[in-house]
């Protein structure tokens, strides 16, 4: 079979002040029409870069210096500029992984996909407006006839990443090259969106080159697999062979790292270091410094490709007979140590939240009228213990982040109580309030965007001190209270507990990685003694490996310190992994909350049975397609009378259509809102 693909020893550089740096280093692949080729690796290790050379995207600093890069035969790196115009969007279509970096935040979503059909497509203005609507609908945007005409920033995250997606598929391509394309999306948005891709990759025989750090996403699309580290590949197999028995060091270690309900009571396996300069000249194998199984010649001889299976190949002195006599067996990293999972015995309420509902108005004309609601959240009831972390997992836009930023005050609830330690908050004024900000704090989803650009790291902890008047990080001075160390040396000693050296703190954010960055987050959250912790998606954008860092870091703090943590999430397996209970929540409401064995193991509301089906499962064997959940979440501006996911439902009956369900008590810690069991009578 013809390639549709085909990449020859491609190098791409960047030139730097100091150095260039070989992103891309003698990479070779080739994808077939109709096949999906996943490439996995940490960040850093050139994924991104190998999608933007062929795309011929590079930033000013890159230049491709040695390779080709063929579609069919032709070379597209030999063609002119506008010759390449005709290429992107119609042959080859390209998901980024920053969709607020590459939405023009002046124009509206239906015009910048207007462009894409515009440049390739010969439609009239009505039929234009029709495909943008249909493409919209496809990829799960709710009452996408009105919020196609909105900008960017009246999307959320997930909604932008959709809207970019519905814009690479505009024109249907030959090769969908989809970088991250599911980071930001919840379960059953990722759901709709692979089967989406299914749908058109097999209706127009599209290949796709899937660049992604989740392997449960790489299990369920892909048919091929390569892993790629420090700029080269290091890795190539069938789907089935890869899941079946990884072979390169690399990446059995990244399936070490991945959380699940099974490692609750151990830390994670954690890849140690971190990627390599790529402005060296390697002599040894790349890896060679994190590698378990290292022998002394990967240190000093470059390794050569060997064959583990008929279709499996691995660049690895492990693999080579002149070295060993035989293959090494599977390598099975060791059991870390135990640890309890609760953080305390200690289980009195911290935080008490009843019926919370914040409401945003909808103005309209020339006086701004108020003339309807967006009910973003609606009577919501929590409570979490000291010491103890509960989940929140919901669709994007359901409100989880919205509770998140209401239990703190930063957005004013509309109605309802949240109670810390015996103290109501919702009617505090500023002033009262500022006094016990330092018991609450939060870890955004983007610790890019929330930290200050111009500040140098010692400085983004010190603000947050100096502003709540902390001079004491307790947590690192225990004892005498009035031993106070000098704040410079508590901050020294603030990043070396969440894994950092003393000395980055002359530096600024631009210079870390993103789990580091994430972890210079947490270290500013801790500075100011918090009790409660609301980690808002801290770990979506990380690779696993860093992810497994993070995680232990959150386990071991609230192992240490009897740290409570909200943690909103749409992982299910961090969920498994990290929390002692679990809220499931739909549009604004909570619609079945428990611990997390009760949850996980016993789903009860329909809702929650088909978030926990669309959660890729990490297997060898093909997944049934078919596990998306049927239609769109509705608008919080208009949600459905009666239950809110009755449109939804497979097991729809007319009462849920006429009033919404009480709590129906399945156990004394698990309760949830639906009709097809007993409800509670109100008193």
């Amino acid at each position: 079979m013809d390639n549709l693909l085909q990449i020859e020893q491609l190098e791409t550089v960047l030139h730097t002040s100091d150095k260039p740096i070989r992103a891309v280093d003698g990479l070779s692949l080739s994808i077939a029409p109709g096949e999906t080729f996943a490439l996995l690796g940490e960040s850093g290790c050139g994924k991104s870069m190998t999608a933007l050379s062929i795309m011929r995207l590079l930033p000013d600093i890159g230049e491709i210096i040695a390779g080709k890069v063929k579609i069919h035969d032709t070379d597209i790196l030999q063609l002119p500029e506008t010759g390449m115009r005709k290429i992107r969007g119609k042959r080859i279509g390209m998901i980024f992984q920053e969709p607020m970096l590459s939405l023009n935040p002046v124009m509206t979503i239906a015009e910048q996909i207007e462009e894409v059909l515009k440049q390739h497509l010969n439609l009239t203005k009505d039929a234009a407006q029709k495909r943008i609507q249909e493409l919209l609908e496809q990829v799960g945007i709710p009452d996408a006839l009105h919020r196609m005409h909105e900008y960017p920033f009246q999307f959320s995250g997930g909604m932008k990443q959709r809207a970019m997606i519905a814009m690479a598929l505009a024109c249907e391509p030959e090769l969908l090259i989809a970088d991250e394309p599911t980071t930001a999306l919840d379960v059953t948005i990722q759901a709709q969106v692979l089967e989406l891709m299914r749908q058109i990759q097999q209706r127009k025989r599209m290949a796709i080159l899937l660049i992604t750090h989740d392997l449960g996403v790489v299990a369920e699309m892909a048919q091929r697999v390569a892993v790629m580290y420090a700029g080269e590949i290091v890795e190539t197999a069938t789907r089935k062979d890869f899941f079946s028995h990884p072979a390169h060091p690399y990446s059995q270690q990244l399936f070490a790292s991945l959380p699940n309900k099974q490692k609750r009571d151990q830390a994670l396996t954690v890849i140690q270091g971190s990627v390599p300069s790529l402005a060296q000249q390697f002599v040894g194998c790349r890896f060679a410094d994190r590698c378990n199984q290292a022998l002394p010649r990967c240190h000093d001889t470059i390794p050569q490709w060997h064959r583990a299976d008929d279709d499996h190949l691995v660049r690895c002195h492990l693999y080579d007979a002149a070295v060993t006599n035989h293959p090494p067996s599977i390598h099975t990293p060791p059991q870390a140590e135990s640890r309890p999972t609760t953080a305390s015995t200690n289980h009195t309420v911290l935080l008490q939240v009843n019926d919370l509902k914040v409401y945003f108005p909808i103005r309209k004309g020339l006086f701004k009228r108020t003339v309807g609601h967006i009910k973003a959240v609606d009577g919501v009831s929590l409570k979490i213990a000291a010491g103890k972390t509960l989940a929140l997992v919901g669709e994007s836009g359901c409100g989880k982040t919205t509770i998140g930023k209401s239990i703190l005050q930063l957005i004013k609830p509309t109605h309802g109580s949240v109670r810390f330690e015996d103290q109501e908050l919702v009617t505090l004024k500023r002033h009262q309030l500022r006094p016990l900000r330092s018991q609450f704090q939060i870890i955004f989803q983007d610790p890019y965007a929330s930290l200050n650009p111009r500040m140098r790291v010692l400085e983004i902890l010190e603000e947050g001190m100096s502003a709540l008047q902390v001079d004491r990080i307790d947590h690192l001075q225990p004892g005498d209270p009035s031993m106070v160390l000098p704040k410079e040396q508590q901050i020294d000693m603030l990043l070396q507990r969440v894994g950092l050296s003393a000395e980055v703190k002359w530096r600024f954010p631009h210079e870390f990685s993103g789990g580091q960055r994430q972890r210079i987050a947490i270290a500013r959250a801790l500075a100011v003694n918090p009790k409660l912790l609301i980690c808002d998606e801290p770990t979506s954008a990380l690779d696993v490996s860093v992810q497994a860092q993070i995680l232990n870091l959150l386990k071991s703090l609230q192992h240490n310190l009897g740290l409570a943590f909200l943690f909103i999430t749409h992982n299910i397996a961090v969920v498994e992994y990290l929390a002692d209970e679990v809220a499931v929540m739909y549009l604004g409401r909570i619609v079945e909350q428990g611990r997390i064995d009760e949850v996980m193991n016993n789903p009860k509301h329909p809702y929650t049975q088909a978030l926990l089906s669309s959660v890729p499962q990490i297997t060898a064997e093909p997944i049934q397609s078919g596990r998306a959940l049927a239609g769109d979440l509705p608008s919080p501006a208009a949600p459905p009378p009666g239950c809110h996911f009755h449109p939804r439902c497979p097991h729809v009956m007319p009462v849920c259509r006429e009033r919404y369900p009480n709590a129906s008590v399945i156990s004394n810690t698990h309760t949830a809102h639906c009709h097809l069991y007993p409800q509670q009578q109100h008193s």
